[in-house]
């Protein structure tokens, strides 16, 4: 299987100036396509075309010169892939967008498609203390805090406000099975509770965007502190999951539908008017379920139960929140409110996140043993 790693580097002036003459690489070869588009032939400038003109810009500009050339290579690869897109689009009659020149500030990363080539992780094996040679920039200092298995296929270097990492993509990295434990679990994911699983238990939702809310807007450093979190909570909870449950069901999520701005309602009785459509209220869920980050969360949650062995099972949620676990009955009478389910045709009572855990468990189960 392929897998990546996340390391903290300690920053070096040099790695500044790689992003820096990256970005300006970048830009040129961005105002080199525009200009050849808005010519009256509409021609277009091809990733070969430009990654042919690389030799003699490195021979007239020392400053890009010292740089690996297939990680240059890299950039140009990208900025044809943002241009095959806007081209696509155009063929789709979908709103274009042509790709925009970058910032310094907004340049954030650096491929080098091939561990070897003007790279080497682990480029000092006798030193306790782990480094990545990076060409031009030399042997940098990693936090490695845990070993890193199977192949270093290639290796990238990010900022994130002012931290930076090395992010290692490879391959063939052995699957580390868990024992078994028996134990089957289903959870529903909520914006009260982070989830609450189908034995009662609630897991906090990690409540930190709010609190940063305005100082985020205008301090990017906090942004990153809060994305940080998000993921070390989702990694820590997605981790005790695994350990403690051999099969794990969840909903399946769209995310990108619950979280759709509500349909203007044009007023019929007023001419350019509109009617009520609860726009306020669904922005305030909207920020919620984006703050709790349940894609996020899922996708982390089949990345370590796809390694340790485990099972995860998406199912059907609808009307997992009015369905009766005890009668089956279905209605919407049944959701009395956000946290108390009552059914309204034999009595049984809960919380209701953990009905719509109980449901969705249940369901995992009929799909367990589905042929």
């Amino acid at each position: 299987m392929r897998r990546s790693y996340k390391f903290l580097l300690r920053p070096t002036q040099r790695q500044e100036q790689t992003l820096r003459d990256h970005c300006h690489l970048y830009n040129a070869a961005l105002q080199e396509r525009r200009d050849a588009y808005r010519h009256a032939s509409k021609k277009s400038i091809s990733y070969g075309q430009q990654s042919a003109q690389l030799s003699e810009i490195r021979a007239f500009d020392p400053e890009q010169a010292r740089w690996s050339f297939s990680s240059q290579q890299a950039t140009l690869r990208r900025l044809n892939k943002a241009s095959a897109a806007f081209f696509s689009r155009i063929k789709k009659g979908e709103k274009a967008g042509y790709p925009r020149f970058r910032g310094t500030g907004h340049f954030d990363t650096v491929e080098f498609p091939k561990n070897g080539d003007g790279c080497r992780w682990d480029s000092t094996p006798r030193d306790p203390q782990t480094r990545v040679r990076l060409q031009g920039v030399g042997h940098v200092r990693v936090h490695r805090h845990r070993p890193v298995l199977g192949r270093v296929k290639t290796v990238s270097v990010k900022r994130e406000g002012r931290r930076w990492y090395v992010i290692l993509a490879c391959d063939d990295v052995p699957a580390e099975p868990l024992p078994a434990t028996g134990s089957i679990v289903g959870i529903d994911m909520g914006t009260v509770h982070f989830f609450t699983d189908s034995n009662g238990n609630h897991v906090t939702l990690l409540d930190t965007f709010p609190k940063h809310r305005g100082a985020a807007r205008k301090v990017a450093k906090l942004h990153t502190k809060v994305r940080r979190q998000r993921l070390d909570h989702h990694h820590k909870t997605a981790n005790a999951l695994v350990q403690k449950h051999e099969v794990i069901a969840h909903e399946r999520l769209n995310a990108a539908g619950k979280t759709k701005r509500p349909a203007p309602k044009p007023d019929p009785n007023r001419d350019g008017g509109f009617l009520p459509n609860k726009a306020a209220p669904k922005a305030g869920l909207n920020r919620s379920i984006m703050d709790a980050g349940w894609g996020l969360f899922l996708g982390i949650l089949a990345s370590k139960a796809e390694s340790a062995g485990r099972r995860v099972i998406p199912v059907d949620a609808h009307n997992t929140s009015r369905t009766c676990p005890e009668c089956g009955h279905v209605a919407k009478e049944n959701r009395a409110s956000q946290a108390e389910f009552k059914c309204a045709a034999c009595g049984f009572a809960a919380n209701a996140d953990h009905v719509g855990a109980l449901n969705i468990l249940n369901r995992a189960g009929l799909a367990l043993c589905a042929p």
